[in-house]
């Protein structure tokens, strides 16, 4: 039976699943970003002005890598968590957020070193010139005492959310950004503290947000209890923590090294321009901090329609995942027409609200708003399109719509043209990396519609053959897992063997049941290996949709094994099934020319076919029982019994009933 949540994500009206996975996210994402608007206003705004900014945007990147981290960490644990929450895992769903707090902690003591070893050449590194190095050693100081109170809070909230609990993490996260917002001005203009008072205000909103997320892990989580023994980190569940949490550090890092980029050629051309080097850097750090209001609320409409698009895509609703882009293609241009209006008509409004400046000043902040920003519109149109490829599980697709506009263009494009056009060169640097993405990101999205509609079209003429999707009843005995290289016979060997025993063998027929189990569609289940790319199976095992249907049939392999003795090929059933007293774990391999042989005898190909589908099949098997066990596939100490399938399947079958006879299961199983 398909849960209430599928059936939901699959049947309701759009626009109401959009608006109702969306709004919190967009929320959470403002109100993050709070922290750094709110000291950046209150600053500009004091007597300190634009230096103040500078000073301060300088520090922010440099706190990036610390949130990096963090992110990955509380994005990587509570995936691992919802994981755990399907697959009914309550042992390691405690291990993966102790050891993610652990590990968080021990990241931060080791970024408090390093900086506070190299601070002065890091920020001078970022930007700081003789005149804002003062002020940014202040704040940075400041900030960097409490950085392991910052990375926990913010590794924390994450988990809150999938612990079922989103109305306390935004709680959480607001209440600390409220009580830096108070407290700002107090501090600032109060008791003229300058960025002091700034810092001390972010530190005493963290403290906040990290005491309420502490309460709840202490006295309100729904399925996770953590002990004294979660806290000792697990290195392979960690792993499995870091691998779900990794799209978010890659975008966080690109993020410091174009801020890092863009600083330096600011501080060396705007240094020999009439602007100085503090205007420029100043002026990009309020434009970074408008800009990051504007992508959030992009970000926040696609991460709400994330489950909508990897749950229709997995079920091959494709009529729905059509209708949830369009709705998401719409919102994301509206938002990002309306800011190129406000951007290009009126930036002095925007500008005003980060306080005043000389001639010069306002001079280079109208034309970083209307150069720089001038085509925000198509920036949200490719953020869109990365994480809508990361939603369906494409994530090269993702890769390369973000990383060729921020890695690929835009920073060779910021060190070369300002050789040419001097300061402002690095503002049209901007423009030109969104339109050779924006021409990317849509050839990626037509081909990929094109391809949805040649799959949708041949559907009806490829559909998988029947499988039975009702689990046999059996007797207790011994339950037989069988792994194999590709062309070893395996599928066949597991048939041999179950007919032997009298029992039932699950192959196809798994994936058949999983799909009733989750609603997802079994050809995509199927095909799980297939479709994962060859540099990027720990990415595309990653995404939400593949790991849904990973779940649902994790869940199936655990009812086939609890209804009793039988056969279960492939899909990691050996581990899935490690709690069971009463499994035989068999890997089937045999050289490589055998299985050359075998395949081009199965499936009609040539000799180098063959091989390159020998070497894809058993890569994709490799990362996906890595992906899911955190060891490596094939490795004798995960199994029972290691056979070589060369001495013909019907004798591979007959060597494994002699083993099982020799342990005293065969008799049982037969029953």
């Amino acid at each position: 039976m398909q849960s209430d949540q599928n059936q939901y994500l699959g049947q309701a009206p759009l626009g109401k699943l959009l608006r109702t996975f969306s709004i919190p996210c967009i929320f959470s994402l403002l109100v993050t970003a709070l922290y750094n608007i709110v000291d950046q206003i209150f600053i500009g705004n004091s007597e300190l002005g634009y230096l103040g900014n500078a000073a301060t945007g300088i520090v922010f990147p440099i706190l990036i890598i610390s949130l990096a981290f963090a992110w990955c960490v509380g994005d990587g644990s509570a995936a691992y968590l919802s994981l755990c929450q399907g697959k009914g895992d309550t042992q390691n769903a405690h291990k993966c957020i102790g050891s993610g707090l652990t590990i968080t902690f021990l990241i931060s003591l080791v970024l408090i070193l390093v900086a506070t070893l190299c601070k002065e050449p890091l920020l001078r590194l970022f930007g700081a010139s003789d005149t804002t190095i003062g002020m940014s050693m202040e704040y940075f100081t400041i900030l960097l005492a409490a950085l392991p109170i910052y990375m926990l809070a913010n590794a924390m909230n994450g988990v809150i959310r999938a612990d079922g609990s989103p109305k306390f993490s935004m709680a959480a996260t607001t209440g600390g950004a409220v009580l830096n917002i108070i407290l700002d001005p107090i501090f600032i203009f109060g008791l003229h503290w300058g960025v002091k008072g700034a810092a001390y205000a972010t530190v005493l909103g963290q403290i906040l947000s990290f005491v309420l997320s502490v309460i709840y892990y202490t006295t309100r989580t729904k399925t996770f209890h953590l002990t004294k023994k979660s806290f000792l980190p697990d290195l392979r569940v960690f792993r499995g923590v870091v691998q779900l949490g990794a799209s978010t550090f890659i975008t966080q890092m690109s993020i410091v090294i174009i801020s890092l980029v863009c600083n330096i050629m600011l501080f060396q051309y705007g240094s020999l321009s009439i602007y100085g080097p503090d205007i420029p850097i100043s002026v990009i750090s309020i434009e970074t901090t408008v800009f990051t209001i504007v992508i959030n609320i992009v970000v926040g409409i696609i991460l709400g329609g994330q489950p909508i698009l990897g749950y229709n895509y997995g079920a091959r609703k494709y009529d729905r995942v059509r209708g949830t882009y369009k709705l998401i293609f719409l919102s994301t241009l509206a938002v990002g027409l309306v800011s190129t209006l406000i951007f290009e008509l009126c930036p002095q409004v925007v500008i005003g609200i980060f306080g005043a400046g000389d001639p010069l000043y306002w001079e280079f902040a109208l034309l970083t708003f209307r150069i720089f920003l001038s085509l925000v519109t198509f920036t949200c149109l490719i953020k869109m399109t990365s994480i809508f490829f990361q939603a369906v599980g494409h994530p090269g697709k993702a890769a390369a719509s973000s990383l060729i506009r921020d890695l690929v263009c835009f920073v060779p494009l910021c060190i070369l043209l300002p050789r040419f056009f001097g300061v402002k060169g690095i503002l049209f640097a901007a423009p030109a990396a969104d339109l050779i993405a924006m021409i990317v990101a849509a050839t990626l999205t037509l081909r990929f519609f094109r391809k949805l509609r040649a799959d949708e079209a041949a559907a009806p003429a490829q559909a998988p053959e029947a499988a039975s999707t009702v689990i046999r009843p059996s007797h207790p005995g011994v339950i037989v897992t069988i792994a194999r290289e590709h062309g070893s016979a395996g599928k066949r060997v597991g048939q041999l063997l179950a007919d032997q025993l009298g029992v039932a063998c699950y192959y196809k027929e798994m994936t058949a049941l999983a799909a009733q189990e989750s609603g997802l569609a079994q050809e995509f289940i199927s095909d799980l290996n297939a479709n994962s790319p060859a540099l990027l199976h720990d990415l595309y095992l990653s995404t939400n949709v593949v790991q849904q249907a990973i779940t649902a049939q994790d869940r199936i392999i655990r009812k086939i094994a609890d209804a009793g003795s039988c056969v279960i090929v492939g899909r990691a059933a050996d581990y899935v099934l490690r709690n069971y007293d009463n499994v035989v774990r068999v890997f089937i391999h045999a050289p490589k020319d055998y299985r050359t042989r075998k395949v081009m005898e199965m499936y009609g190909d040539t000799q180098e076919e063959a091989a390159a589908s020998i070497r894809h099949s058993d890569a994709a098997r490799g990362a996906y029982y890595k992906n899911i066990t955190g060891t490596a596939w094939g490795d004798a100490r995960n199994y029972s019994l290691c056979i070589d399938s060369s001495i013909g399947p019907e004798q591979t079958a007959q060597a494994i009933l002699d083993y099982l006879a020799l342990r005293g299961q065969a008799s049982v199983a037969k029953g």
